[in-house]
């Protein structure tokens, strides 16, 4: 088990140790971080004493608000099952009617018609990024099992992949996979709020897994990402509200201000893909205004969202799921509100990604 504290508290020891050593046993030890899964030696390259202290300082100012927002979520549907359905806000109201934008989009951004998503094994992670693609969204939440070696396997191989260095030798016939000249954009989708990373605890508490996800790979990969023009990108999912938004602008915010980088280094797309969120989505955009670029449709999941947020609503059952298609008024309306309201914010309106396979091309033959 390896054990650190955060950089607060390792930065006021040295100082204070100069005076008086006694005074800083007690104080390091209220801020503790302890990795209870095992780490290779790999695996101790991209999660070192730097990047455990990120994670530290991330936890002791974010965690706690996780809790918060998570209660507020099952608040909100306690009210839902009782017969307030979800709607605009009235607080808000300003927000919706106001002339804002947003901050702006990087260059490498500006093309987001072709995206393809995966998990982040490393076979998997070359050929899409070879892909004739322009964006490839490594998935650290629905497409993969958060097993231990898995997650930090998967940072490793996009570690690798920012790098230029990835490459892959299949075992069992000797074929080499290596990375292609201009390979395509990556962002990083990290897990949703309501994931934890049972592996890692801070203050005997189990961490949120989407703190993890962000903090060991903006670390290892954010100084290669801006020396080739591109920058640290993520993908959120799963967010109900605009004040879960508002702990990833301030989580976005922290970061930046930590390592000296310029306000709205970090980007963010944001899935719409809960029935609450639908209802927010320009105060979602406001309070992520710096960082995000855009918002995207994603369907099946707000499929589910829709069926479990109205799960007391007996006139609210829909059918077999093949016969919900895009062009139902309750998806038509929700998609062409999202491609509203991102175009009146400067932001792009994205839809999701198809459930299909891209299939190799193969040389004709005359067998069927």
């Amino acid at each position: 088990m390896l054990r650190t504290v955060s950089e607060k508290m390792v930065s006021e020891n040295t100082a204070n140790s100069r005076s008086d050593n006694k005074n800083t046993t007690a104080e390091a030890q209220e801020g503790m971080l302890d990795v209870i899964g095992t780490l290779s030696p790999d695996h101790q390259a991209i999660f070192p004493v730097e990047a455990q202290t990120l994670l530290s300082l991330l936890c002791e100012k974010f965690a706690s608000r996780v809790d918060t927002l998570l209660a507020a979520r099952e608040a909100r549907q306690e009210q839902i099952d009782q017969g307030k359905l979800p709607d605009f806000h009235e607080d808000t109201q300003d927000i919706r009617e106001g002339s804002w934008k947003i901050l702006g989009i990087p260059q490498d951004l500006q093309d987001r018609r072709v995206e393809i998503t995966g998990p982040t094994d490393r076979k998997m992670v070359i050929n899409a990024l070879n892909a004739n693609v322009k964006v490839f969204m490594a998935d650290f939440e629905d497409s993969m099992s958060p097993a231990w070696d898995k997650v930090l396997d998967g940072q490793v191989n996009l570690r690798d992949a920012v790098a230029g260095t990835i490459s892959y030798t299949n075992p069992s016939n000797g074929k080499h996979y290596q990375l292609a000249d201009n390979p395509a954009v990556l962002i990083c989708r990290v897990r949703g709020l309501h994931l934890k990373e049972k592996h890692v605890e801070f203050n005997g508490q189990i961490i949120p897994g989407a703190l993890f996800d962000f903090a060991v790979y903006f670390f290892n990969n954010y100084l290669a990402l801006l020396a080739k023009g591109s920058g640290p990108y993520f993908y959120i999912p799963k967010l109900q509200s605009h004040h879960e938004a508002k702990w990833w602008s301030d989580v976005f915010h922290f970061t930046e201000e930590y390592f000296g980088l310029e306000t709205g280094t970090i980007k963010a797309t944001v899935l719409i893909e809960t029935l609450p969120a639908v209802f927010e989505m320009n105060e979602i955009l406001f309070a992520m205004k710096e960082h995000i670029v855009g918002l995207n449709c994603g369907r099946w999941d707000y499929i589910f969202s829709y069926i479990k947020t109205l799960r007391n609503y007996p006139d609210r059952i829909l059918p077999d799921r093949q016969a919900v298609t895009m062009e139902k008024p309750f998806l038509n309306a929700y998609s062409r509100l999202l491609v509203r309201t991102c175009h009146q914010r400067g932001a792009f309106a994205m839809g999701e990604w198809p459930l299909s396979f891209l299939q190799k091309t193969r040389k004709p033959t005359s067998r069927f």
